[in-house]
């Protein structure tokens, strides 16, 4: 007969979009529709989630919806709570330090999404307050599971590029402004004093994507705008758009390829997925999305010539041939949290830790700086 742990979870700010449909959702709920984690050893974990907010009446109607029996609008009590085993953060960014860092001290294991501070100062302090403290602790790094992303590494493993030169990605989509249509994300992600704007967001990810791919950012060139300086929030209200909401950036890569990376949420859609990268190599190119991922060989490359008197007469993104899936791909966020369960049911390595969460936090400070100062920011490595 198979043992069942249960696992208790502190789930903070899990009525946000990303909290509740990705992380309780479609990957603690999914782990118990499936019977829970099967950890190898004749056991199986449970997750039992402890929904933590603000707002006591969303808490309990999120509960009733899911068959779930615990909430709290009282993050101390449910810290002081020596059943529950990791605390979970989903909050706005500007209040997820002080919670975090009141966690650490509870004792609890760390698990969060990111930017995992506001500065590199208060995201370093919380990885060594939590080595320091001996708790396991890891951030969402969710690029990385998906299923585009996953072929594109089998690809740079099996040397299919050669030398690696160039990276250049496109990401974004219009996110309207919430007068005539209601906007797709909220509001605070447009004002700088509640933690907004897309550097902050963004930054982060393409710190973990170009470094486990390719090689650690060591200079960045970033500029920066406000393309839509007024916007309408959740209750109609217009506000001042005081954050970013377009970068585009210029990064270093250690070994010598360069990345070209542009983020916007003022761009309309005309590529196959909401963000994509072609990766350039001596070898091959790649152009991979969240799901899909296309390849074109030396041995298969086509030689265009420049000719602006005559109509084009290549179909060029026919002359790409797609990689098959080969694998089946479960989603990216509950694939990264199976494993940060293992990691504390069994002590299995992780390496997606507060460390790795302060790496992209200081990427995108120096984004930021770079932007205003306008010049190349040099990217020092991190002193644990």
């Amino acid at each position: 007969m198979t043992e069942r742990r249960t696992v208790r979870i502190a789930m903070n700010g899990v009525t946000g979009r990303m909290g509740h449909r990705q992380h309780l959702v479609r990957s603690l709920l999914a782990l118990r529709e499936q019977g829970g984690l099967d950890l190898g050893d004749g056991s199986t974990l449970w997750p039992e989630p402890v929904l933590l907010g603000r707002r006591a009446h969303a808490l309990k109607a999120m509960a009733d919806q899911h068959g779930l029996t615990e909430w709290s609008t009282d993050l101390d009590a449910v810290l002081a709570d020596p059943t529950v085993d990791i605390y979970f953060d989903a909050q706005v960014t500007s209040a997820r330090e002080e919670a975090i860092g009141r966690a650490i001290a509870a004792g609890k294991h760390i698990y969060t999404e990111k930017p995992t501070a506001t500065g590199l100062a208060g995201a370093l302090d919380l990885a060594r307050q939590a080595r320091a403290a001996g708790v396991k602790h890891g951030v969402v790094q969710d690029k990385l599971f998906l299923p585009g992303l996953l072929k594109l590494k089998r690809l740079i493993d099996s040397g299919f590029f050669g030398q690696v030169l160039s990276v250049r990605g496109e990401f974004g989509y219009w996110v309207f402004e919430g007068d005539w249509q209601s906007a797709q994300r909220p509001s605070w992600n447009y004002r700088r004093e509640d933690g907004g704007g897309i550097v902050v967001d963004m930054f982060p990810h393409w710190e973990y994507v170009l470094h486990e791919l390719f090689g650690r950012v060591t200079s960045v060139t970033a500029h920066t705008a406000t393309h839509i300086p007024r916007r309408w929030d959740e209750n109609g209200v217009p506000y001042a758009a005081t954050a970013d909401d377009a970068a585009y950036g210029i990064f270093q890569l250690e070994g010598g390829a360069v990345a070209q990376i542009n983020s916007s949420w003022a761009v309309r859609v005309n590529r196959d997925e909401l963000v994509e990268f072609q990766v350039d190599g001596t070898e091959g190119s790649a152009v991979a999305g969240l799901r899909n991922c296309r390849v074109q060989h030396r041995s298969s490359t086509p030689k265009p010539v420049w000719n602006p008197d005559l109509p084009a007469t290549e179909f060029f993104r026919a002359q790409w041939q797609e990689v098959p899936d080969n694998d089946t791909f479960d989603n990216g966020f509950k694939a990264q949290w199976e494993l940060f369960l293992r990691h504390v049911a069994l002590d299995e390595p992780y390496h997606w830790d507060l460390f790795a969460g302060a790496r992209g936090v200081q990427l995108a400070e120096l984004g930021l700086r770079s932007s205003a100062e306008g010049r190349r920011i040099d990217v020092p490595e991190i002193t644990l």
